[in-house]
């Protein structure tokens, strides 16, 4: 699952704890979402998307590549 909370978050001038702070988390858990580490739990995308102003699937995306069947 790819997504683009690095650049909300960078585009807010929010720091990774701030943001943390501000979901109910740790810097750590916005750490491996961002790096991709981690897919958060729906309530998690959900608040994210919420703080952020935007839909979930603005935020997350399926990885792209080539289909598994091949």
């Amino acid at each position: 699952m790819r997504n683009g909370v690095r650049e909300l978050r960078s585009s807010r001038g929010l720091s990774q704890g701030q943001l943390g702070t501000a979901l109910g988390v740790s810097r750590q858990t916005i750490n491996a979402i961002e790096t991709e580490r981690y897919t958060p739990s729906l309530p998690l995308a959900l608040s994210m998307a919420k703080f952020f102003e935007v839909s979930v699937e603005e935020m997350f995306y399926a990885n792209e590549g080539p289909a598994d069947d091949q």
